[in-house]
Formats: structure tokens, C-alpha cells, sequence
């Protein structure tokens, strides 16, 4: 199994900023550690051309990007302060992407030890979102005529508004978002299926509706499921305001990647969001996602 990574990539934000940044290197180092992953299964995410950023953002955004030509308010929106790290680091998340969906349609499943920027549209960024790496892998692959469908599954906390910006038109991907509906984005914009959650949404109602949902997105017959594996739901995330214990995580997981495996669907993973403090929880929960794959497979 071949998981990609970019934690390598290093990005150092403002003392009290309250992303995450180091989660990604203690997630792999976990994976490692805890015999989940071997050395020889992970890969550093390689850089992505410019044409296939341009896949699905406009040249003016990748380019004010890439060179440090943002407005004030649209750096505000992204959350992050630019810096050189920040571009190279959110290319090689979209880079890790766009490998594993390749690596998952050669071999059945594969992931990004990062991604699932689902906030990012075509022409500007928000909420920690800079480019669209599953939106770029999707066109990319369909780019290639390496698949006829798609499917999305976005189960991050937060509802994925860049994801349906930039693919919800389209005939040939069903997006479904399971969400908090009084959670950011504010605005949200139309998936396939969306399912907005209550705040302090537990397991038992969460693993319900997922259950139910799941047969609706499977039967479109995708060529290949994007998993945003985002272990935001859980009760102790600062911004996630839903109620999972991380046993209810791990079912979520369970689920999703045992039905794929069932219809013999491959499915990239993308790691999504979590903000829980102490930040080993958040770690934990990512690390059992792929437990339940290695399980799995």
C-alpha cells in the first residue's frame, strides 16, 4: 500500500495560531511507530505542474498564489499568513492527492497523509484552504480518461463548499457532505446529498444516517471514491461541536471503507480536519483511520 505525505514540506504560522500544522508529521510518525505503516509504504507527495492546478482553478488565483500577489482579504480568507513554505507545502498536498488517486484505481486504495481542503473554490481560498486537491484530482483523472464517474465522500465536520463550487454541476460526480449545519462555511453550497447535523450529534444517530446514505452514493457506480477522512466530528474537537466518541469514529471509517471494498470500488483518502487539544487525540483518531484500512484490505 502506497500512502503519500508532505509533511516534509514545513510551514511555520504565528505563535497562538490555532492550526494544527504539526499534526501531520506526528500522524506519520505514529503510523510508523505503531506498526500501522512501514517506511517502505510511504512516499513524499510530488510537486504538481501548473496545467493541472489550472484544472480546476483559474490562472489569476494560482498564479497571485504562487507569487505572493494575494490581496489582504483574500490571504485573511485563506487563514494563513503567505509565505514561500505555504505555496510549496499546498502544492504537495494537492501533488500527495492526485498520486493516491492514481495509486488507488492501479491498486484499490491508497491516501494523502494531508488534503481534503475542500473550503478552496476555483478563484480564491478559505478556511485553511488554499488549493483543491481533491477538485484537482478528480479533473485530473477524468483529464486522463482514466474514469467515467466519481464520488465524494465528505464527512469532515465542516460542509465541503469548495468541493460542490467547482464539481456540482457536474453529471459524472455525486458529492455527498455529512456536516454540522450551524458550522462553517456559513454559506453553504449544494452537494449531491448534504446532510446537515445537529450540534452534539452522537454515534448512534451519526452511524445511522451514514448507513442510510451510503447505498445512495455507491449505487451512482463511481469509478472511484474520494474519502475526506476528517476526525473534526469528534466530541473533543475545539471547532467540530458534534459529539463522536473516537469508537464512533473508527465505525464511520469502518464503514465507508468496508463498503467500497465490498463493491470493489477503490477509494483515495484525504486527511481532512481536527482541532482537538491535546492534539495526541486528533492524532489518534487519524492514525485509526488507517488501522481500519490496513483491517480492510
Amino acid at each position: 500500500m502506497k500512502i503519500f505525505y508532505t509533511d516534509t514540506y514545513r510551514v511555520d504560522l504565528p505563535d497562538g495560531h490555532r492550526f494544527p500544522m504539526e499534526k501531520y508529521r506526528l500522524v506519520r510518525q505514529e503510523l510508523i511507530e505503531r506498526s500501522v505503516l512501514d517506511e517502505q509504504d510511504l512516499f513524499q507527495a510530488e510537486i504538481p505542474p501548473r496545467d493541472t492546478l489550472l484544472l480546476a482553478h483559474t490562472a489569476r488565483y494560482v498564479d497571485a498564489v504562487c507569487s505572493g500577489t494575494l490581496s489582504k482579504n483574500e490571504v485573511r480568507k485563506i487563514g494563513f499568513p503567505w509565505s514561500q513554505s505555504l505555496v510549496i507545502r499546498s502544492l504537495a498536498s494537492v501533488g500527495g492527492t492526485v498520486c493516491a488517486a492514481e495509486e488507488a484505481l492501479e491498486n484499490g486504495v491508497s491516501g494523502c497523509l494531508a488534503g481534503g481542503t475542500h473550503h478552496a473554490f476555483a478563484d480564491s481560498g478559505e478556511g485553511y484552504c488554499v488549493f483543491n486537491d481533491i477538485a484537482v484530482a478528480v479533473t485530473y483523472l477524468f483529464k486522463k480518461e482514466a474514469i467515467r464517474r466519481a464520488a465524494i465522500i465528505d464527512l469532515d465536520v465542516h460542509q465541503g463548499n469548495g468541493n460542490s463550487s467547482i464539481l456540482g454541476d457536474r453529471e459524472d460526480v455525486f458529492i455527498f457532505s455529512m456536516h454540522g449545519e450551524k458550522n462553517y462555511p456559513f454559506q453553504k453550497v449544494p452537494s449531491t446529498i448534504d446532510i446537515g447535523l445537529d450540534d452534539n450529534t452522537g454515534d448512534e444517530e451519526y452511524l445511522r444516517l451514514l448507513s442510510e446514505t451510503l447505498p445512495k452514493v455507491l449505487d451512482f457506480q463511481p469509478d472511484i471514491v474520494f474519502y475526506q477522512a476528517g476526525v473534526d466530528p469528534l466530541k473533543e474537537d475545539l471547532l467540530g461541536r458534534l459529539a463522536l466518541s473516537k469508537e464512533g469514529l473508527a465505525q464511520r471509517d469502518r464503514i465507508v471503507i468496508s463498503e467500497c471494498k465490498k463493491r470493489s470500488i477503490p477509494i483515495s483518502l484525504s486527511l481532512g480536519g481536527g482541532y482537538a487539544k491535546p492534539i495526541h487525540l486528533t492524532v489518534k483518531s487519524h492514525v485509526e483511520t488507517y488501522k481500519v484500512v490496513k483491517e480492510v484490505f
